[in-house]
């Protein structure tokens, strides 16, 4: 797949695939502007919590690019613009840590960058594109620790989109897929279909077609079936936030989980570590809840639901981390065990 996002040098400016047009059109979206950035995170222009980071910090690098046209006329004017612009962007997804993570990291590199308000802007413009780089190589790095866990001819179930259209580029749940198979590997791939934005359907699919790697769609309440009567050797689900006893991903991954452990299959979540909060609990993260009419509706086109009848639509799920056969970074194959005591120094 293409980068879903990239930096255009020449215009000072983000364009990214709209997601939400896909898989009926590859279309893009030029960002100039840290509020427009902020709602194409909100309306899932852009989704997938690595993606989104780096959504994130070229929305704090078009803001300082907005100050400064708007003569900004000290440091701390720019700082005070990019803290206001800092608040709305991370408004937008209260779950996905690696939203907030990006902001705080472009925030820090803006007050420790000497010179004047240009300066600061440079500084940014080439911060935002390292992180851009960085996940690349941390899902690379990802996929390469993680193809060691899938044999020839495993057919691999996964939940939402931790593809590439999840992140900069390459992925981290299909990562794993991914490097298998130019390994030679067959594997084949199940995607639920993930009510209700049916992500797994338009863009899990989409990709994986995309790239010639097979995969068929199910419905989100097949995938027990499939792994009682032996259809699945492997799951492997993405993460918008991992704390030290759950991990928190798209809404339907703790039902995929309990039927796991059920029936003996290893559960894997792939994550760079940017997506780790282990200084938290379940209990302190906010679950995301959207609009009922993504549930009332199919992506917003045809009603399913009588009149006057409301929709509970959360977002996310927590998962027990004990459910969780091992967590797959750029630095290797963790039990939840193991993770901590790799990462226990990491905060937000």
């Amino acid at each position: 797949m293409i980068p879903s996002l990239r930096w255009l040098d020449d215009e000072g400016a983000v364009e990214m695939i709209d997601q939400t047009k896909l898989p009926y059109e590859l279309t893009f979206l030029k960002i100039t502007t840290h509020e427009a950035m902020a709602r194409a995170i909100k309306v899932m222009n852009v989704r997938g919590a690595p993606a989104i980071g780096v959504a994130a910090a070229m929305g704090m690098t078009l803001a300082a690019q907005q100050a400064t046209a708007n003569k900004a006329s000290s440091r701390e004017v720019l700082f005070a613009y990019l803290e206001n612009a800092k608040k709305t962007i991370d408004s937008t997804r209260p779950t996905a840590v690696n939203l907030f993570w990006a902001t705080s990291r472009m925030m820090g590199k803006a007050k420790a960058t000497q010179g004047d308000t240009k300066e600061v802007v440079a500084a940014l413009v080439a911060e935002a594109k390292v992180m851009w780089q960085e996940d690349i190589d941390r899902n690379k790095a990802i996929g390469m620790h993680g193809a060691a866990l899938l044999k020839d001819g495993d057919t691999v179930l996964t939940h939402c989109n931790a593809g590439s259209l999840a992140t900069v580029q390459y992925g981290t749940a299909l990562a794993p897929i991914r490097a298998a198979i130019e390994q030679g590997k067959k594997i084949q791939v199940i995607a639920d279909e993930t009510r209700p934005r049916l992500q797994g359907a338009t863009l899990t699919a989409y990709e994986l077609y995309y790239d010639k790697i097979p995969v068929k769609v199910i419905s989100d309440n097949s995938s027990g079936l499939l792994m009682r009567l032996g259809k699945i050797q492997k799951i492997i689900v993405g993460a918008d936030r991992i704390v030290r006893d759950a991990v928190f991903n798209k809404i339907g991954t703790f039902m995929v989980a309990l039927a796991a452990k059920y029936h003996n299959i290893p559960m894997y979540v792939a994550a760079p570590s940017s997506t780790l909060s282990l200084s938290e609990s379940g209990k302190d993260v906010t679950i995301e809840q959207r609009d009922d009419s993504e549930v009332t509706t199919v992506l917003g086109k045809v009603k399913i639901v009588p009149d006057g009848v409301e929709a509970i639509n959360y977002a996310f799920d927590e998962t027990p981390i004990d459910l969780i056969s091992g967590i797959i970074t750029e630095d290797g194959v963790f039990t939840p065990k193991e993770l901590l005591a790799k990462y226990q120094s990491r905060t937000k």
